[in-house]
């Protein structure tokens, strides 16, 4: 049977293709070259395919059987127990331990020529790590300590159980943003005080189980459920955000709103201006262009990637020295004390039954789901420049160990932030020991120098948050969706706007909600293309995309862009 239907279609090919052609219809009419190959292309194709084909049936499978199957073709693609076939038992648990700590496979292939590298990679994140993580921490309303907490465990785990190369974990500027606002949302005035950081460890640990079980459970498909622009949207909105919000400790405000919306910041920036502090304004201004000028040369050559980890660090060093010196503490807001040593046993601060309980498991699986589409994407992007690639159910259950592990000592949610990945991928890191020397470089200051950050004026860290955060508004993405699928730019603009003039939680809902739509819109109703065939080949395209396309006379030869169910079934055939 195929190898008549390739001779009917070498025929119809040969036909279509004819130089010169003569020949009339029934009555004697002169015919054109395309309508005389047309024609007599249709009767080839009728007369050669006037044949009976009998099909034979497949044999009929139990009911068990046939769900074993596709669970195991939806869930398990890949077959990911596939090594551990016909191996012995003492194989198996090496192996089943490697692929849970992903250090112990590329620890035996580790060249001392990668520890340069590595040793670059790691010190420059770590001069990024610390100022960042102070800053991140007072984004989201915790204590400082809290954020060089975060920039010390979870680096070290995920050196450990983490598989990609590029990815540098620590806190991260949209997740401190989201996990803040949730926060702020469901504590009261009334609460107790220390009710705001134990609800954030809560909701960590709430994530990190979330995540594991995602990833143990090979569901991470869920994740591409929210597309790429209404990421991008989102993402650019909640950077919109986070800039704002850096206006009280650029213009020194003390009653600063704890809304995220754009009026009720704005409202708080001008309904008082002689609120604001001048001394603040002008060191914000002169280190806000320090700053940038070093981020774009790094950026625009890669050679120069330290510059910007440089010139924050050197920020910090030189705005603690001069605030000690003329005694500006007394006008401007500083750090304050530090706790000297490592994470201490949070444990006893997690709610693990009541309604805190309940609230963390909510605010716990939104941000579990935004720090795993935002890893697994960095994790992606790197992979790609490199031809490499991650296994994302992997990557989930080392964020979800990193996580779990993290709100146990002290932690609030952790990521791989794209600028700090960015930076880590630019200075060549060849493996994740990367991580693991940046935990050990902040380790060091969380025992030593946590003192000399007292007198770190607030201002420093906005202006460092804000050269952070506003790289991540992306022009350029939004503008190449609106060029090539207007619907999707529609999700990109409704979770960008959602978030900056509703709530974070409201844009994060729009996102989500016009993707799910888009799916269920494409399956319902799918594109039906018609096909040609293209001259001297044996392929058939649609016509509308290839001009040159034929199509075969009274023969209709369709493609419906999307897989026959009941949803679509009744549009097709009226189609």
């Amino acid at each position: 049977m195929a190898d008549h239907l390739e001779a009917t279609t070498e025929t119809v090919q040969h036909v279509c293709n004819m130089e010169e052609v003569q020949g009339g219809d029934e009555g004697g009419n002169l015919l054109s070259k395309k309508q005389f190959s047309e024609q007599n292309a249709f009767n080839l194709v009728h007369d050669e395919l006037r044949i009976a084909i009998k099909v034979a049936m497949p044999s009929p499978k139990r009911l068990m059987h046939r769900f074993l199957e596709n669970t195991k073709e939806v869930l398990y693609p890949d077959d990911p127990l596939r090594q551990f076939k016909h191996q012995p038992a003492s194989r198996k648990c090496f192996l089943g331990l490697k692929y849970l700590m992903p250090i112990l496979d590329w620890v035996q292939d580790y060249k001392l020529s990668y520890l340069k590298s590595d040793l670059i990679a790691g010190i420059t994140i770590a001069t990024l790590a610390v100022p960042q993580g102070i800053g991140f921490a007072r984004v989201a309303g915790l204590p400082p300590i809290v954020g060089l907490y975060t920039s010390f465990l979870p680096p070290l785990l995920y050196g450990l159980f983490g598989s990609s190369k590029d990815i540098a974990v620590g806190p991260g500027s949209i997740l401190s943003i989201l996990i803040g606002s949730l926060l702020r949302e469901n504590i009261g005035p009334e609460e107790p005080p220390d009710s705001f950081v134990r609800l954030a460890f809560t909701a960590t640990f709430f994530a990190g189980l979330f995540q594991a079980a995602l990833g143990v459970f090979r569901l991470g498909f869920m994740i591409d459920f929210m597309s790429r622009a209404a990421t991008i949207g989102f993402i650019s909105g909640a950077a919109v955000v986070v800039c704002l919000q850096q206006l009280k400790g650029i213009l020194g405000i003390t009653n600063f709103t704890k809304k995220t919306d754009i009026n009720s910041v704005m409202h708080s920036v001008w309904a008082d201006p002689d609120m604001w502090n001048w001394r603040t304004a002008v060191i914000a201004a002169c280190f806000l262009v320090f700053l940038l000028v070093a981020k774009k040369l790094s950026n625009q050559k890669k050679k120069l990637f330290w510059i910007s980890p440089g010139a924050q660090m050197a920020s910090i060093v030189l705005t603690t020295i001069f605030v000690y010196i003329t005694h500006a503490y007394q006008h401007i807001g500083t750090v304050g004390t530090l706790k000297k040593g490592l994470n201490p046993l949070s444990v006893k601060y997690i709610y693990f039954h009541g309604p805190y309980a309940l609230k963390a498991m909510k605010i716990g699986l939104i941000i579990g789901m935004i720090n795993v589409m935002e890893t697994i994407a960095v994790g992606r992007t790197f992979a790609a420049k490199k031809n490499n690639k991650i296994d994302g159910n992997k990557e989930i259950v080392a964020l979800g160990i990193v996580n779990l592990t993290g709100s146990c000592f002290s932690c609030y949610i952790s990521s791989g932030a794209i600028s700090r990945s960015a930076i880590n991928f630019d200075a060549g890191c060849k493996t994740a020991l990367s991580n693991i020397i940046t935990a050990t470089l902040v380790m060091i200051t969380l025992l030593v120098l946590t003192p000399l950050f007292h007198y770190t004026p607030n201002v420093i860290l906005s202006a460092i948050v804000f050269v952070a955060v506003i790289g991540l508004i992306d022009v350029k993405g939004a503008h190449f969706t609106w060029r090539v699928d207007k619907l999707d730019s529609l999700a990109c603009l409704g979770a960008f706007f959602g978030v900056i003039f509703l709530s974070i939680n409201a844009g994060l809902l729009i996102a989500v909600s016009i993707s799910v739509a888009k799916i269920l819109l494409h399956v319902a109703r799918p594109h039906t293309a018609v096909l040609g065939i293209i001259p001297k080949t044996s392929i058939y395209q649609d016509i509308q995309h290839y001009a040159d396309a034929i199509q075969i006379p009274r023969i209709l030869i369709i493609r419906i862009d999307a897989p026959i169910c009941f949803i679509n079934a009744n549009y097709i055939k009226e189609r």
